[in-house]
């Protein structure tokens, strides 16, 4: 069973930077595509980023330009680094393994999240 923990969201203003963790627990982390997610309130979740097994990373337009994921296989760590974080970017943001091919997440069992608020 795999399970992920997030970690690091907190309350920035506009302009700000936060680094996001996540701690992958189960086998085959190396093997999986890894990708980040976001739910804000009264909306869909969405994709934010994607890192491959090969270490290529896929972002939407939204935040192609501000948005860095990265990996760690030893540890078993998806981390994404935001900047020049928005009021839009607001929401609960959650890891997961991704579908290949798709930005689709894996698995049906997400952790708790990290809230990211972007306020003034």
């Amino acid at each position: 069973q795999v399970q992920f923990v997030e970690s690091g969201g907190g309350l920035v203003q506009p302009g700000g930077s936060l680094n996001l963790s996540c701690q992958y627990s189960g086998s085959a982390f190396s093997s999986n595509r890894m990708g980040w997610y976001r739910q804000a309130p009264g909306k869909t979740r969405e994709w934010v980023a994607v890192v491959a097994t090969t270490g290529s990373t896929n972002y939407p337009d939204s935040v192609a330009d501000r948005f860095t994921i990265s990996r760690d296989n030893f540890k078993k760590m998806v981390y994404l680094q935001m900047t020049n974080l928005k009021p839009e970017d607001t929401a609960v943001y959650f890891c997961n393994a991704v579908r290949i091919g798709t930005t689709v997440p894996l698995s049906d069992d997400w952790g708790q999240g990290t809230q990211v608020t972007v306020s003034a």
